[in-house]
């Protein structure tokens, strides 16, 4: 506390902002510092929610303390104690959990040889197989970005209770496959980074173009992604794929500052102002692209997005994008990663390239395949490309279709404006 460690540094409601701020920094550290320390991940989380909880009500009445990580390690660590001595009577394991209590924390939670680990240890965990897609992304934002449940239901349009709900249920599922808390061996490793990559792909795809809500851009939940993509890069610098996703999550974050105008209205590539795109985001992604090509032999699917990325940020305009790489870039993703998505976006960047009729084909067997029935790019695409070839019925039917099933508000009036358009 602020009378026994140091001075204190503010009180009152600034009190409630710095454990926000604290919490946000250095709560996979202390989860996962926990973890190790109980060898119970369930428990682990339980007991830093128990500590920020009490640093709620005493940081803003009694004052900052002067090192805040230590201090809420310190509660749960003594909240560990007390969960055993309720468990058991004083055993072996008590008597080590008290001792290790009197000796201090600080050396446990910044021990420079492990803290790295335990990080990385954590996200795998939070991303374990034996969890649901839907439970991976929840615990991924709970304990590695130190989301409150009420944050990541807003990001997550989903009730509160469905977050309590899916958290509950993941700490027991994890509990019943005892799974150990620790970086998988190395022949598991690669399998298991590619469902972290893909979690936090997941995450900043929403973040970068929201599927239902008010806002097409929900930047808080984008950033959240990019900030542990970076952690990951420093965790694991030897990974290509790692720093493959980094790139390409600097290099579309980078346009966020154009892509929505001063009243939430998004505005389409090739009306964007890219004098308002964030250079220093778009430096960070080169780099990043450069280490995943250094790193590895060849870039994985992660990279060749990045690639693609890269290519829009060094055009000065859309015209004088080099679509042709695009496309060349598009195809090798296909062969990577192939999916109908990727198949549409070959088919946008031919249409760039060559024209609308070359990519019309392209589209119509995405159609005739029903592989993206329900989704509104599809229908989306078709009549933009429609539209350019001057087939007006066709493209006003398509684009009511996209319409009727596209669910985020912002993105349906750019499509009401399209079609106003072809009247």
């Amino acid at each position: 506390m602020a009378g026994a460690d140091g001075p204190a540094l503010t009180r009152s409601g600034s009190g409630r902002d710095a454990v926000e701020a604290v919490w946000r920094i250095e709560s996979a550290r202390i989860v996962s510092t926990l973890a190790r320390y109980t060898g119970d991940f369930g428990l682990a989380e339980d007991l830093a929610q128990e500590a920020l909880a009490a640093a709620l009500v005493a940081w803003p009445r009694d004052g900052i303390p002067s090192s805040p990580a230590a201090w809420l390690l310190t509660v749960g660590r003594r909240r560990a104690v007390d969960t055993y001595r309720r468990r058991v009577a004083l055993d072996e394991r008590h008597a080590t959990l008290a001792r290790d209590l009197s000796e201090g924390v600080d050396d446990l939670l910044y021990d420079p040889d492990r803290i790295d680990d335990d990080v990385l240890a954590l996200m795998f965990v939070a991303c374990h197989p034996v969890l649901s897609r839907e439970a991976q992304i929840t615990m991924t934002l709970r304990v590695v970005g130190g989301l409150t449940s009420d944050e990541i239901a807003r990001a997550l349009l989903v009730p509160t209770a469905t977050v309590q709900a899916r958290i509950t249920r993941a700490k027991k599922t994890l509990g019943a496959a005892q799974v150990p808390f620790e970086v998988p061996p190395a022949d598991e490793r690669r399998a298991r980074l590619a469902s972290v990559l893909n979690v936090l792909y997941l995450v900043f795809t929403e973040g970068s173009s929201a599927t239902s809500g008010s806002d097409w851009i929900r930047q808080d939940l984008a950033h959240e992604a990019v900030r542990q993509a970076r952690v990951l890069a420093q965790l694991v610098p030897d990974e290509p794929e790692v720093h493959g996703l980094l790139a390409l999550l600097e290099l579309t974050a980078a346009r966020f500052p154009a892509r929505v105008s001063d009243d939430g209205e998004p505005v389409l590539l090739e009306e964007q102002d890219r004098r308002r795109w964030d250079r220093a985001a778009i430096r960070r992604g080169r780099a990043a692209l450069a280490t995943a090509g250094r790193v590895g032999r060849g870039l994985g699917a992660y990279g060749v997005q990045a690639a693609i990325a890269e290519c829009h940020a060094v055009a000065p305009s859309v015209q004088a994008t080099d679509w042709d790489r695009i496309v060349v870039l598009y195809e090798a993703l296909g062969r990577l990663a192939p999916s109908p998505v990727v198949e549409l976006n070959r088919a946008v960047a031919i249409s760039m390239a060559q024209g609308p009729a070359a990519a019309l084909p392209v589209v119509d067997e995405l159609v005739a395949a029903g592989t993206l029935d329900g989704a509104h790019l599809l229908p989306s695409v078709r009549g933009e490309l429609l539209t350019r070839l001057g087939r007006r019925d066709e493209a006003r039917h398509e684009l009511e279709r996209a319409l009727d099933l596209c669910g985020n508000e912002r993105e349906r009036a750019v499509l009401a404006r399209k079609l106003a358009a072809l009247d």
